[in-house]
């Protein structure tokens, strides 16, 4: 069963519906997931292990992550960009999930205090308006002791040929994948965030994808 819930300018403020950019990226994300996904599946098995009771997911794009939890289970899930939802749904409905989809931005998720046990992410800090912000939401929507888990791209060491390639593509590449960074410093603002303990594991895919290949894996939690 999914439940969608529409919002008004507020709720996705910052972000801007573009129709084509929109269906590229989410038919890009339908096509290339298998992959991404062969890449990123040893971390995501390890920090989306044992989710349970009350999960919501920013960014949940077109339901790349929906394996990881548990069938029977309900996800709210954050994703602003309308493209996205058709696919997002078909995913739930595969996976076994409940999902209560809710059109806002990871900024203004719209969950009271407290009010989940774990948040997901997987590439999405580096293409939301404000991380700070977003991790800020992030802590005040966890209840105590609850955990937000995540597989990030992040920005490669100075002086590397790898920063080098995010700095030369960083503008079309934030305008083709609306907004995305490749030189977010995101393990810097988690461990930043006031969190009670950070886990984080630092490591580097082998993909064509050059500017992607710099990845953190890991926990956080209140």
């Amino acid at each position: 069963m999914t439940r969608t819930t529409a919002t008004g300018d507020e709720a996705t403020a910052g972000f801007v519906q573009h129709p084509g950019r929109g269906r590229f990226n989410a038919a890009f994300f339908r096509v290339m997931g298998p992959y991404l996904e062969a890449s990123l599946r040893p971390r995501k098995r390890r920090v989306f292990a044992g989710l349970a009771g009350e999960v919501a997911e920013i960014g949940p794009g077109v339901g790349a992550n929906l394996p990881y939890v548990p069938a029977g289970a309900a996800l709210v899930a954050i994703e602003p960009n309308r493209s996205m939802h058709d696919g997002l749904r078909a995913a739930a409905l595969r996976a076994g999930v409940a999902l209560d989809l809710r059109e806002r931005t990871a900024e203004r998720t719209g969950l009271p205090d407290a009010s989940v046990d774990s948040v997901i992410s997987s590439l999405v800090l580096c293409s939301v308006q404000d991380p700070d912000a977003v991790l800020a939401e992030i802590r005040r929507i966890l209840r105590p002791g609850g955990a937000f888990r995540f597989v990030e791209h992040v920005a490669a060491p100075r002086g590397t040929p790898t920063r080098a390639s995010q700095r030369l593509v960083r503008r079309p590449w934030a305008w083709t994948f609306e907004g995305c960074s490749c030189e977010r410093d995101l393990e810097h603002a988690i461990r930043s965030a006031g969190f009670a303990a950070v886990e984080v594991e630092r490591y580097r895919l082998h993909t064509p994808f050059l500017p992607f290949n710099t990845q953190i894996a890991g926990v956080a939690r209140t």
